[in-house]
């Protein structure tokens, strides 16, 4: 084989070397979706500290109750959801395929969920808001469940990109476990 400063083989310009020089399309399409899924949990902690520094200003009326709203119930349990990410990236290192799975899972049961029962339990209040133009809670002079369903709906796509990576990244660490077991 060809080295970087020494003579090259024989009858070779080095080019026939090239096919061993590839990574396997699994070990990049991991690495990408790696990638992605760190980059939208670091959006889901962003997330995760507004409705922290929210809820912590309403218990702690840093601030009078006009401006900051006391937190609506789906936030508590959705406080939670910061575990699912956490177990996340601690399966990254080692391409650890069961702390992905139970990263997929918790994210269903502390993330999605609180989600659905946060656009129920606000819901009558955006009707009353949307037929009558009445709202009694207040985010920096915004009417709070407006502000409040704008977040569920960057939250929900955010746990679904964050679902829909993991999926793509645990079938290719299959795919790269099934080729080195054929071997």
């Amino acid at each position: 084989m060809a080295s970087r400063g020494g003579p090259r083989a024989a009858g070779t310009d080095g080019s026939d070397y090239q096919h061993r020089e590839r990574v396997a399309s699994h070990y990049q399409m991991s690495v990408a979706l790696k990638s992605e899924i760190k980059k939208l949990i670091y959006m889901h902690v962003a997330i995760w500290l507004l409705l922290l520094a929210q809820m912590c200003v309403g218990h702690l009326k840093l601030l009078p109750h006009d401006q900051v709203a006391m937190p609506y119930q789906w936030e508590y349990p959705y406080l939670l959801s910061i575990l699912p990410s956490l177990l996340g990236l601690l399966s990254f290192p080692r391409n650890n395929i069961s702390y992905l799975v139970l990263s997929m899972i918790s994210t269903g049961l502390f993330s999605v969920a609180p989600l659905i029962y946060g656009t129920m339990e606000m819901f009558p209040m955006a009707q009353q808001l949307y037929r009558h133009g009445k709202a009694y809670r207040f985010i920096f002079g915004f009417s709070a469940v407006s502000v409040m369903y704008l977040v569920v709906v960057v939250a929900a796509q955010v746990h679904g990109w964050q679902l829909y990576y993991s999926k793509k990244l645990l079938d290719s660490w299959f795919t790269s476990t099934q080729e080195k077991k054929k071997k």
